[in-house]
């Protein structure tokens, strides 16, 4: 929640709307969720994380939980994807996997959005170019993130999580 209101505040300039910038760091959040806390407490934290901004934007309990649902399953996707492809955990070094993961989850991400939203809250749907505009935002986030993430592993000399 707090990434998300410091994202709006940082890159206002560029916000399309309440729930699109076209920088959102928030979407490396997610996938950093999953790769350091694992897929089911990375998960359980970024729902944590939509359910509490849920209520910062006064939306109801069942749009609020679908959101988050929609918010975990990209990056918690493109990770379960990542190690079945791959057979073996993400190297946290390794900028080309971040990459990787974040082109993933910044496709599914806003695809499930639109689809939900498209059903639930057709005015949040927008258009096929602020779906556009959500993919580039989440990745730009991702970037940003992974960049970060990278060189704080390799400075620190962090270990990658157990699988």
């Amino acid at each position: 929640m707090v990434v998300h209101l410091a994202n709006s505040w940082m890159f206002h300039a560029i916000e399309i709307s309440p729930h699109v910038s076209l920088i959102y760091l928030p979407a490396f959040l997610r996938l950093f969720n999953v790769l350091v806390l694992g897929p089911v407490k990375g998960s359980l934290a970024t729902l944590l994380g939509g359910v509490l901004l849920s209520q910062h934007f006064n939306q109801e309990l069942v749009l609020s939980l679908l959101n988050s649902v929609c918010s975990l399953s990209g990056s918690l996707v493109a990770l379960l994807l990542f190690r079945l492809h791959f057979q073996r955990p993400v190297d946290l070094s390794s900028l080309r996997e971040l990459l990787l993961l974040a082109i993933a989850s910044c496709s599914i991400n806003p695809l499930l959005y639109h689809a939900l939203w498209s059903v639930f809250d057709p005015p949040n749907a927008g258009s096929p170019t602020q779906l556009f505009q959500m993919v580039v935002g989440d990745f730009m986030g991702c970037v940003i993130g992974a960049v970060v993430m990278k060189w704080a592993v390799v400075r620190l000399k962090l270990r990658s999580p157990s699988p």
